[in-house]
This record gives structure tokens, C-alpha cells and sequence, in this order.
């Protein structure tokens, strides 16, 4: 019996990533502007001009949209991209000073930081009243500091760290630093450009950890 060949339609494909870039782009709108416990997936449907079946088949329930939402703009693109893929990522990897890898690596966070801030700061009220974002809070909570270990890594590896500080300690001070509330109290509050950020972040940071 011969077998069957499975059918592909580009334009059918393409239609279904742009009803998907439709539907987070909806949930993201509302997630940030009603906050998470307030929205339902009717009003995304309704924004995404789309069946809430539709919303259900493309992306899933509201915890989903919310992971998706979140990932999304971490990566700058229509899917999760995990973090050694990415190209800041990769930056700092092929720099060979530690001056070099910690301003590819604020580069890269400020370009993060313009999309994600307003989603982190969903996530992070809706953690403190739904079980399924608080899990998804210490998830994204832990691979930071899985991720700001592998930096303080590359940079021990330039041997340009001070002595006195551990791989943990500099984890920690980066940590502290790059989280989304201190982009929030700096570009947010007091209206600094995201450049004056960048430049000051790099400046503190080869302060604080470098020889």
C-alpha cells in the first residue's frame, strides 16, 4: 500500500503564524493594559478578531498565552528561543575582553528589555494570586540565575575578574542589576534613554567586577 503524503500549504502555514502573532499580540495587549486576573480569553479572541476556539488551537489556555507572551519577548520573535541561541548571547561568547562581553551582553539586555519590561511586571502581579504564574515566575526566576552564572562565567574566563569575588558573587551583582525593576526605576520613572541606561550599566558593572 502506498503511503500517504502528508500535505503542505505554505500559504495555509503562514495564515496560522499570523493568526498566532494576532492572538499574543491581543493577550499581550490586555495582559499588560487589565493585568492578567482581569482578562479573558473571550476579550483576546474579541481583540484578535478571532473565535475563542481559535485561541484555544493556536496557542492554549490563558496560562499558556501568558507563557508565550512572555518568551516571545524575550526572544524577539514568534517562538521561545532558549538563551545559548540567542545572537547577544552568542556575542558575548566570541568576545575576548570582558569589557567586550559585558557591553554585548547590556546591548543585548536593553534590546530585551524595550519588549519585555511591561510583560515581566504582568507576570509578576499575577503571581502573587494564581498558582499556574507564580510557578511560571520561579521558572523564568531560576533561569536567570542559571543564566547569569554561565556570564559571570565567560567572564572568569578573560581573566579580568576581581580575585575577591566569586563566580556567585558577580552572578548576584548582574542579577540585581539587570532585572527588569531597575529598567523600570531608571528608564521608566526617571526617564532615562535606554543608550544612558546601557552606557551607565556597562560603566557600573566594569567597575564593580573588573581588575
Amino acid at each position: 500500500m502506498a503511503a500517504t503524503r502528508r500535505y503542505h500549504s505554505p500559504r495555509r502555514a503562514e495564515q496560522a503564524a499570523q493568526t498566532r502573532r494576532a492572538v499574543l499580540a491581543a493577550a499581550r495587549d490586555l495582559f499588560v493594559a487589565n493585568g492578567y486576573a482581569a482578562t479573558t480569553v473571550a476579550e483576546i479572541a474579541r481583540e484578535a478578531r478571532v473565535a475563542v476556539d481559535t485561541v484555544y488551537t493556536v496557542v492554549g489556555r490563558k496560562p499558556a498565552l501568558l507563557r508565550e507572551v512572555l518568551e516571545t519577548a524575550i526572544s524577539g520573535g514568534d517562538v521561545a528561543v532558549p538563551a545559548d541561541e540567542r545572537a547577544y548571547v552568542a556575542r558575548v561568547r566570541e568576545a575576548t575582553s570582558a569589557l567586550d562581553k559585558i557591553t554585548a551582553y547590556v546591548t543585548g539586555l536593553v534590546e530585551v528589555q524595550r519588549r519585555l519590561a511591561p510583560v515581566f511586571l504582568a507576570l509578576r502581579d499575577a503571581a502573587g494570586g494564581d498558582t499556574e504564574s507564580a510557578a511560571l515566575w520561579r521558572e523564568i526566576a531560576d533561569r536567570r540565575a542559571q543564566n547569569m552564572r554561565r556570564f559571570a562565567a565567560e567572564l572568569r574566563t578573560t581573566g579580568e575578574l576581581r580575585a575577591d569575588l566569586s563566580d556567585d558573587d558577580v552572578a548576584d551583582i548582574v542579577w540585581s542589576m539587570n532585572g527588569t525593576e531597575y529598567w523600570v526605576l531608571l528608564v521608566g520613572e526617571r526617564g532615562w534613554p535606554p543608550e544612558r541606561f546601557a552606557t551607565y550599566l556597562i560603566d557600573a558593572w566594569s567597575r564593580l567586577l573588573l581588575v
